[in-house]
């Protein structure tokens, strides 16, 4: 499972799609998937940290932000972020994936982790 710290307070995920063992499970999109969820608050430019309570850890990751845009690519750096600076509701999808070491092209499994944020 993954969650998100803000100011020293943890946040679930909502799990998405994944894939593990040749087991396959689809869901809808970030912004369906957390319609009934209320956006977790934090303060503009405020420090967000993902945490993985797995092991072994992705060796893979990338973090979008979903917008009526489409999608962005979120830098994380030691699996932070900063909150956007302007005031609104963001929808984030963090995809991860187990890749095999030696074979570059196989996969042993991946999910996506779906959030949503309000800044104030």
């Amino acid at each position: 499972m993954v969650s998100i710290k803000i100011d020293n307070k943890e946040y679930d995920t909502k799990l998405g799609t994944y894939c593990w063992n040749g087991n396959c499970v689809d869901t809808v999109g970030p912004v369906e998937l957390l319609k009934e969820k209320a956006p977790v608050q934090v303060h503009a430019g405020g420090q967000i940290t993902l945490n993985m309570k797995y092991t072994p850890k992705p060796n893979e990751t990338y973090l979008s932000q979903i917008n009526n845009d489409g999608e962005t690519e979120i830098k994380l750096k030691h699996n932070q972020f900063k909150a956007p600076d302007e005031k609104g509701i963001y929808f984030y999808a963090y995809s991860v994936w187990w890749m095999d070491e030696e074979d570059e092209n196989l996969s042993h499994g991946d999910a996506f982790y779906a959030f949503v944020i309000k800044v104030q």
